[in-house]
Order: C-alpha cells, then sequence, then structure tokens
C-alpha cells in the first residue's frame, strides 16, 4: 500500500512538472488558445437545432399519467409494444408532422420515428413496428421524451438510427430545419419515465 502511495506521488509529481512546462509559451500562443476554443464551441452549436427559437403548442397522451408512461406502450413482459396515444391542434401552415420518442437516460435512443400525412389525432398504436419500439430498459428508470414538430414541407429523409442510440439528435433535427432554418414552424413536447420491472 505504501508503495502504491510513493508510486502515485510520483506520478502526480511527474505531471505537474510536465503541465508546468506546457503553460511557458509565447503570449501569442495564450492568446490564440480561448479563440480557438471560442470558434469550435460556437461551430458545435451552430449545428444543433435550437428549440429555444421555436414556438410550441401542446401534446398530450392518453398513455402518459402522472408523468408515468403506461406499460402497455412498452416491449416488456407486461407490454404491448404499442405507440402511444397523441393528439394536439393543427398548426398553421404545417401540411405534416414528425414524430420521435427518444430516451434521454440512454444517449438518445430512438424509439419512435414517423411522418405524419398532416394528422393530430394518433390512435394507440398508430405507428407499425418498424417505426415504433417501446421502452425496454435494462435497469432502472429512464426518461422517454415525445418531440411532435410540425413541418412546412415533408423532408426528404430523417436522419436516426431506429432503435438506437443517436447522440446528434438535435444535429438531425436541424437538417429537417433546411437550409433556411424554416421549415420546423414549432413542436410539441411530452416527457414521462418508466422504470425497469413495472
Amino acid at each position: 500500500m505504501r508503495s502504491f502511495r510513493i508510486t502515485a506521488l510520483l506520478f502526480a509529481a511527474v505531471m505537474l512538472s510536465f503541465n508546468t512546462g506546457c503553460t511557458q509559451e509565447s503570449p501569442e500562443s495564450k492568446v490564440d488558445e480561448p479563440t480557438a476554443v471560442a470558434a469550435t464551441e460556437t461551430t458545435a452549436e451552430s449545428k444543433e437545432l435550437d428549440l429555444s427559437k421555436l414556438s410550441t403548442f401542446e401534446l398530450s397522451s392518453e398513455d402518459l399519467h402522472d408523468g408515468v408512461w403506461d406499460t402497455v406502450i412498452t416491449k416488456t413482459a407486461n407490454g404491448e409494444n404499442r405507440s402511444p396515444q397523441l393528439s394536439w391542434k393543427p398548426v398553421d401552415g404545417a401540411s405534416c408532422y414528425a414524430v420521435f420518442m427518444i430516451d434521454t437516460s440512454a444517449g438518445n435512443w430512438l424509439h419512435w420515428k414517423s411522418v405524419t400525412d398532416s394528422e393530430t389525432v394518433l390512435p394507440a398504436g398508430w405507428a407499425p413496428q418498424s417505426e415504433y419500439v417501446g421502452p425496454y430498459p435494462p435497469s432502472g428508470t429512464h426518461d422517454y421524451e415525445i418531440y411532435v414538430l410540425a413541418l412546412k414541407e415533408k423532408p426528404e429523409r430523417i436522419k436516426g438510427a431506429f432503435d438506437n442510440s443517436n447522440p446528434k439528435m438535435l444535429e438531425y433535427a436541424k437538417e429537417i430545419d433546411g437550409k433556411n432554418e424554416d421549415n420546423i414552424i414549432s413542436y410539441g413536447h411530452l416527457m414521462g419515465t418508466y422504470t425497469h420491472g413495472e
């Protein structure tokens, strides 16, 4: 145990001297570093959809109670693996709506990806199995969020790996918004949890 502590202290001392050596740079390089970091952050931000700039509409589901999704929508032993019922009022100027369910607790795991043909009431089980797989958390409680995007025009394609992790989901959403960033009119949002074993 003592030899481990001595080794750890020596390693820390070496790293400290290494870091001290790295900080002895010319004044020009010190000025340039923050600018480079800021530019990287700006570029990363510009790739993602900024939801705060969009208006919202009310979205509801008969399968969400007190912030918890009904077991029937899950792909579990007690569930039926059917898409939840959704409803919202028509949005002026929208020709269609993109529907997503994402497990934000698991790297934006994409459980639902559909586009409606202007429908604003989706009955329970509306989505085919090729577009919907219910929650099936391996353990614990997960957050399952539904987003419905009101779109002026149907996009040619919507990125996102179905039944898989999608860390770049907000980048994909920005692509739906188009080059002019005006295809998404507004959005509706619901969040509910489901706990493994319920």
